[in-house]
């Protein structure tokens, strides 16, 4: 029997990326998927954010694999969306037992010279987005009295200091500590919180211009193969960057109960990048 049959997964920024890969993954698993994603523009990020047929995209993936999915277009900043659009999902599908508080968005500037708007916007998706989502979920969980998995997208930002990126340092941060928190407060309920913290993604968040620039800031019109090359000597192991299969894994382990008695701790996905 698959390691998850049975179980209903809730996943913000379902769209694609790791979102995405995540679905697909604890989809194989035997879990059955509640899938939300903006899919609109937010006008801070510099890159283009997921659309309405990436969403379909992942359903398509999961039902190829036999699960069902619900998807729902909501942003996470939203406490109404979120609930209106969990709430119809887990009327649908009987139950929640596991959800990925992923959604996140990415962009760049010195502290001092920071937008308020930039700043706002990446704070109230990264950080209160997630607790919004783990607002609207957990008393479903708790409802079924089964016990559950929360985990929360962190990253080694986390962890440590990156320079031009303070707002999205400072809500990865934020998220360490809410998971360590919502860890103590929901064990009673025999729910488990956690957090992944990768390094590079390969993903759209990190496959753009903007990040290219960030890396390589000497290049008129930084590469790929430039930012790959930048991007590896941040990370101990010769890899510029892990696929978001690698972080899925992850996720995947703390879901199942191979983990059942881990909560309350960060798993880094990071090449080694806090060890070097």
């Amino acid at each position: 029997m698959p390691a998850l049959e049975g179980k209903v997964a809730l996943i913000t920024g379902a769209a694609r990326g790791q979102g995405r890969s995540h679905a697909v993954r604890l989809a194989a698993e035997g879990a059955d998927i509640i899938a939300i994603d903006i899919c609109a523009q937010i006008e801070s990020v510099p890159y283009p954010l997921a659309r309405p047929a990436d969403l379909e995209q992942t359903a398509a993936e999961v039902r190829a694999l036999g699960g069902r999915i619900v998807t729902a277009h909501a942003d996470v900043r939203s406490q109404a969306e979120l609930r209106a659009a969990v709430d119809a999902a887990v009327g649908q599908l009987g139950r929640l037992d596991i959800v990925c508080a992923n959604a996140g968005i990415h962009s760049s500037a010195p502290a001092h010279e920071m937008p308020e708007q930039a700043w706002q916007d990446l704070i109230d998706v990264n950080l209160t987005g997630v607790w919004l989502t783990c607002k609207v979920a957990v008393p479903h969980i708790i409802a079924g009295g089964r016990g559950g998995v929360v985990i929360v997208t962190a990253s080694v930002a986390g962890h440590k200091p990156y320079a031009t990126i303070s707002h999205y340092v400072a809500a990865k941060h934020g998220l360490i500590g809410l998971t360590k928190t919502l860890a103590q407060e929901l064990a009673p309920h025999g729910i488990r919180v956690n957090a992944v913290s990768p390094t590079q993604v390969d993903t759209d968040m990190i496959q753009n211009d903007m990040i290219y620039r960030l890396f390589v800031p000497g290049a008129e019109r930084p590469t790929r193969e430039q930012f790959a090359e930048a991007s590896q000597a941040t990370n101990l192991l010769p890899v510029p960057w892990v696929e978001p299969s690698d972080v899925s894994d992850a996720v995947a382990f703390l879901a199942g109960d191979g983990a059942r008695f881990i909560t309350g701790v960060s798993l880094p996905v990071d090449a080694g990048v806090l060890a070097k």
